[in-house]
């Protein structure tokens, strides 16, 4: 089971995504900067490639193509894991 964090060991980080900000809190600020940093750009790019100027909508195509792009990663690693397991 993974370590619950307690409130008073988490670090405040303001951040922006997509115009809006969120006071969030965080055990590693810079990995959620990464985080951050890939869902304004893909939020961004969506609007771009969209004709929907609704947050909400961008946000959920956002989060479908991070999903994909997660999937496809997990999909080489475990046939990369397979070739490596074959290959003992």
């Amino acid at each position: 089971m993974k370590d619950v964090k307690r409130s008073s060991d988490l670090q405040r980080v303001t951040v922006e995504i997509f115009g809006d900000i969120y006071n969030l809190r965080t055990d590693d600020p810079e990995g959620l900067r990464l985080c951050v940093q890939k869902v304004d750009a893909t939020m961004k790019s969506i609007s771009q490639n969209t004709k929907s100027f609704i947050g909400s909508r961008i946000a959920v195509f956002a989060a479908l193509k991070i999903a994909e792009e997660y999937l496809q990663l997990k999909k080489d690693y475990d046939e990369l894991l397979n070739l490596l397991e074959e290959n003992k």
